[in-house]
């Protein structure tokens, strides 16, 4: 018997860093804050044997897990890794179960936070010490499951003798994926000749171990999904509405990608206000009939901005409760994402468990503060809560709004990201004149002031969010000028 044998996965490259772009000139020589690595977690497994003993056959319906021993002092070169966003946003999976067998207790404790990651919810992931003369021993009397990963640092001759056993033992639609220690291309192509679905070498991150299970079992016929995130306000008034729409205007016009803008605020949403629109249906319809939305009624409910930008705007009325269930808003936010590369999420300053979700499971994260201490205390608890929850995905990126009010007393942007352990990606200074002429217009600031330094600004957020640069505009020669047909 050989394994299934699909094309081998591309990989891609990880997200640049950030850098602050500080709109006014009286921050210019405040110095970033430092970025503080999440801590690394020890691991206690629910299953465990002792380490020193040999592991025993586990029950069909259960795998037995190898105590992993993780100590302080352990070296961990993944934790130091930067982590690497998955492009787009992230696919669907069949909820298969994933075995991973691991010689390293390094690998172990990143195929650990692997299973817990947000990518593969759903999955049943169970990680246990040993290589692959482990597994051919237990996969003599177990099922084998969906997928196999597991690492081996035995030499070439003796690492294919070991597949051919564990090829002879594994049932049919099982695949298998090597974690080798040396990046060989002659023994990458025998592995592939053998049916091996992938052949990875280290360093092995969380997100690779995601990556390359996404890329195996990720549906090509299933709906293309966007990139979805999410802006929340550290304190009402930061004025997170505001840089969302504003975002999604330049996504689209500087950017010349397709978005749609969901204002969530259902009760209190300005999107309808800022783009000068007044839709009959929106996002309110949607919620309350999740079942029904499909292409076509999404179509009709959304305005057109722009030929790129489309709208799923708020009703902005106190008529009805809006007592909708989480499980709607989830619905909803991945039948969208279907429908543009980017979705823009505009969330209201609440805390309820549909946007504690929402948020979590959002591909980018922006909090928008002001610099004072009310919006420095929960803007703090929403990066430990994120850090906390997404241990394999960026920090958010932090917005400074309304900096440099007169007579008002505030925190600096050194101290306020120092406190947060977290670079602010941008600051934009106070300037009732320009944000009040957009509001009071319909219009975004990049229309009323093009050449402001916030106009500026809010186009670098938006290449950050993006990871795209604007494309470049050829200007015509002189020579074409002169020889234009008339």
């Amino acid at each position: 018997m050989r394994f299934n044998k699909p094309p081998p996965s591309m990989m891609t490259d990880a997200q640049e860093p950030d850098f602050e772009f500080d709109a006014d000139d009286a921050f210019a020589s405040a110095a970033p804050a430092a970025v503080n690595s999440p801590p690394v977690i020890s691991l206690t497994p629910k299953y465990a044997v002792s380490p020193g003993a040999r592991p025993e056959t586990a029950r069909r319906s259960q795998v037995m897990l190898d105590e992993i021993d993780l100590s302080a002092s352990m070296p961990s070169a993944a934790a130091s890794q930067p982590a690497e966003p998955m492009e787009g946003g992230a696919s669907h999976l069949p909820r298969i179960t994933v075995h991973i067998f691991c010689e390293s207790p390094i690998t172990a404790e990143q195929a650990y936070k692997a299973g817990s990651d947000r990518r593969l919810a759903g999955l049943v992931v169970m990680v246990r010490m040993g290589g692959l003369a482990e597994a051919c021993q237990v996969y003599q009397t177990d099922p084998t499951p969906s997928l196999i990963m597991v690492e081996s640092l035995d030499a070439p001759n003796q690492m294919v003798s070991y597949l051919d056993q564990l090829a002879e033992v594994c049932d049919p639609g099982t695949k298998v994926v090597v974690l080798g220690a040396s990046n060989d291309i002659s023994l990458y192509r025998e592995l592939m000749q053998r049916g091996v679905s992938e052949y990875l070498v280290p360093p092995f991150t969380p997100l690779l171990i995601a990556r390359t299970i996404n890329n195996l079992y990720a549906d090509p016929a299933a709906p293309f999904v966007g990139r979805q995130v999410a802006f929340c306000s550290a304190k009402g008034g930061s004025g997170a509405s505001t840089i969302a729409h504003n975002i999604a205007y330049s996504i689209t016009e500087r950017l010349m990608t397709g978005a749609i803008l969901v204002d969530l605020d259902l009760p209190f949403g300005t999107a309808g206000l800022d783009f000068d629109q007044d839709p009959v249906q929106g996002i309110a319809d949607a919620l309350i009939e999740p079942n029904r939305l499909d292409a076509v009624l999404m179509d009709r409910m959304m305005a057109r901005c722009s030929d790129r930008l489309s709208l799923f705007a708020a009703p902005a009325s106190l008529d009805n409760d809006y007592e909708i269930s989480a499980d709607a808003y989830e619905e909803v936010t991945r039948k969208i994402r279907g429908a543009a590369p980017f979705i823009i999420l505009d969330l209201p300053h609440v805390w309820t468990a549909w946007k504690r979700k929402v948020l979590l499971e959002s591909d980018d994260l922006i909090i928008v503060a002001t610099p004072d201490l009310a919006s420095l205390r929960n803007a703090k608890n929403l990066v430990d809560l994120f850090r906390r929850a997404r241990p394999n995905d960026p920090p958010p990126r932090l917005v400074l709004n309304q900096v440099g009010v007169p007579n008002r007393p505030e925190i600096s942007l050194k101290d306020f990201g120092e406190a947060l352990s977290l670079t602010p990606s941008l600051s934009l200074p106070f300037d009732p004149k320009i944000f009040g002429q957009a509001a009071n217009n319909g219009q975004m600031l990049s229309e009323v002031a093009p050449k402001s330094r916030i106009a500026e600004g809010i186009d670098y957020l938006a290449q950050q969010i993006a990871r795209r640069d604007p494309p470049v505009v050829k200007k015509p020669s002189v020579l074409s000028s002169l020889f234009k047909l008339k």
